[in-house]
């Protein structure tokens, strides 16, 4: 079998037709964790005018080398203050007040000592001291939030300050996520054959799907069964976007999921690719819904199932990439095992603003071992060139963290 190489399989995955005009509109309170699907514009300026920062009293700076100054009364917070300051005098001001007319300074309350009506002045202060000046948060007509975010807790106080009742996101993608295989045990079941398995891939990816933004539908398993694959696989894609399957994609007698995908109508854009884990991996397309069959075991679906499937959720939310990659240098010597891509998992330090990677921990064996992805693990990429990489080599490295949607 001729295999892509894998820059070609993700540029012919970038160029796939995905439609990420999608997008409907929530109350801000039901906006969070959701995809801004429009950029968020500053119509006025944040502070509209002059505003205390803190309590105290607001005069004119020239003043302070008066020692003495009037007080005409309170500014509180909301009040519509339309008083305008003369020479010697000041208003006493609380925090988040619009600043008096003809005052430029706050002077705080500790710097100050009151009496009959008047105060004096114990520390000066600066020219223009704890007042916000207009605009200090944003001006009218910035960008403040951009289409693609994440809307996290800052990005709802930022919405609430400008009044945005309803937000306009993008619509979760709807993936599907089986697991095939009769040797597979779903999650609860029991069985007194000790060949089988328990199932872990349907759970594995759909927690990253959902992580990445995306809405699941959990299929569960289902045996090696032609016609029950099939049904269920165009029940499926009925009301998904993107169907993911795991096992049945390789050459053995039973591997019957890269036969059924042709027949759902979907046009496979390419079957196997030269990585590993994962060079079986099939992507195919029916008009604007995906099928992607991935390998069986546990590392080999995550591995293909990050570098294939969420870059179309990504696409399908209007973000630009699904995850963020970096380069790295090797803490010690690197042997690659294959003739293919490699993504080997790997640990991830920083230090001095550096990337540093090693592989302690990581266990050397099949494509099954999922637990070589526990603790924030990150993703090496060595590619069909690279043989010995010693240690100092930089290398690029995909940090798994940044496939849950931030920012």
């Amino acid at each position: 079998m001729e295999l892509l190489s894998y820059e070609t399989s993700q540029n012919m995955l970038d160029l796939l037709s995905v439609n990420s005009s999608r997008y409907e509109r929530v109350p801000l309170s039901s906006a969070l964790g959701r995809i801004l699907a429009e950029d968020i514009v500053a119509e006025f300026n944040d502070p509209q005018f002059p505003t205390a920062s803190m309590d105290g009293y607001a005069l004119k700076h020239e003043d302070l080398q008066l020692g003495t100054l009037t007080v005409l009364g309170d500014n509180p917070a909301g009040h519509d203050e339309t008083r305008t300051l003369k020479s010697g005098e000041c208003i006493k001001t609380f925090t988040g007040s619009m600043m008096p007319s003809g005052a430029d300074t706050l002077i705080q309350i500790e710097n100050v000592d009151f009496k009959d009506g008047q105060i004096s002045i114990t520390q000066e202060v600066p020219l223009a001291n704890a007042v916000r000046p207009v605009g200090e948060g944003y001006r009218s007509g910035d960008i403040l939030i951009t289409k693609g975010t994440k809307i996290a807790f800052a990005e709802i106080g930022v919405m609430a300050g400008l009044n945005q009742v309803m937000v306009k996101v993008a619509i979760r993608p709807r993936v599907a996520v089986i697991a095939t295989g009769s040797e597979i045990l779903d999650l609860g079941e029991n069985s007194d054959n000790p060949a089988q398995i328990r199932s872990s891939n349907n759970y594995t990816l759909a927690a990253l799907f959902e992580q990445a933004g995306a809405e699941v539908i959990q299929l569960g398993t289902a045996p090696d069964n032609k016609d029950e694959i099939m049904q269920t696989f165009q029940t499926a894609l009925e009301s998904a976007d993107i169907l993911v399957s795991t096992g049945g994609v390789s050459v053995g007698d039973y591997d019957f999921v890269k036969d059924i995908v042709p027949r759902l109508g979907a046009e496979v854009v390419y079957k196997g690719v030269g990585i590993k884990p994962g060079r079986h991996i099939m992507v195919a397309q029916k008009e604007e819904k995906f099928v992607l069959a991935l390998p069986g075991f546990a590392y080999s679906s995550t591995v293909t199932a990050i570098l294939y499937v969420l870059p179309l959720v990504a696409k399908m939310l209007g973000r630009d990439k699904a995850y963020t990659t970096v380069a790295a240098k090797l803490s010690s010597d690197f042997t690659k095992r294959s003739r293919f891509t490699e993504f080997t998992a790997c640990n991830v330090t920083v230090e001095d603003g550096e990337y540093f990677v090693n592989f302690e921990g990581k266990k050397v064996g099949s494509s099954a071992i999922l637990v070589n992805m526990l603790n924030e693990s990150a993703l090496m990429i060595a590619g069909e060139e690279d043989k010995f990489l010693e240690a100092g080599t930089y290398v690029n490295v995909i940090l798994l963290h940044s496939c849950y949607i931030k920012s």
